[in-house]
């Protein structure tokens, strides 16, 4: 059995859980909770970054990150499953997965800078710029989400969206209605990603 090390609250790990309901691999993975903050956590050898998600073959190497993870296990699974063969399709899904990591990257980051800085030291031009980025991505999302079979890109916008709902109470949605209807659709189709919420 494959070993997942993540934590609940992780949107990286969702990923992997979500690309694993998808194309039918959950019972073939134990997830195994992992602590970045633990200098003993033996994460730290099996991602020299200390971070995770980080997926264990049961006879290969330690893979990561979350990006790594999805097209190991669409190989698992066959192939062409999550991530399209066809060269359009494919970078087409690429580009769009990685503007979604984007959205979670620059909101990770305002949320590191308001858990390990005090208020008073907080830099409002710094978060106002990775703000930004979320914002501008969401405006380009929208004017086109990921539409067709569920692949990559739509797992990464769901878990974007999901996070900035976990951790930014969901103000994203005022301004974009589409994607909350996207967004419910994808819930709809995909039932993990209900039993993967992160605990409130």
């Amino acid at each position: 059995m494959m070993i997942l090390r993540s934590s609940p609250t992780s949107p990286f790990g969702r990923k992997v859980k979500l690309a694993a309901a998808i194309l039918g691999l959950t019972n073939k993975i134990e997830i195994v909770q992992a602590d970045t903050l633990d200098p003993n956590d033996s994460l730290r050898q099996q991602n020299p970054l200390g971070k995770i998600p980080i997926l264990i073959p049961e006879t290969a190497e330690p893979i990561f990150d979350s990006r790594v993870i999805l097209e190991y296990l669409d190989g698992v699974a066959g192939g062409d499953k999550i991530i399209p063969v066809e060269p359009e399709a494919r970078f087409e899904s690429l580009t769009m997965a990685a503007l979604a990591d984007g959205i979670l990257d620059a909101a990770i980051l305002q949320v590191y800078e308001s858990r390990y800085r005090p208020p008073e030291k907080h830099e409002p031009t710094w978060l106002a710029y990775q703000m930004e980025k979320v914002t501008r991505a969401l405006a380009k999302i929208a004017t086109a989400p990921p539409a067709g079979k569920r692949d990559v890109a739509h797992i990464g916008l769901a878990c974007a969206l999901g996070y900035l709902d976990f951790r930014f109470k969901g103000t994203w949605r005022t301004d974009y209605p589409g994607l909350v209807g996207w967004l419910d659709g994808f819930a709809a189709d995909v039932p993990a990603f209900e039993t993967t919420r992160p605990p409130a």
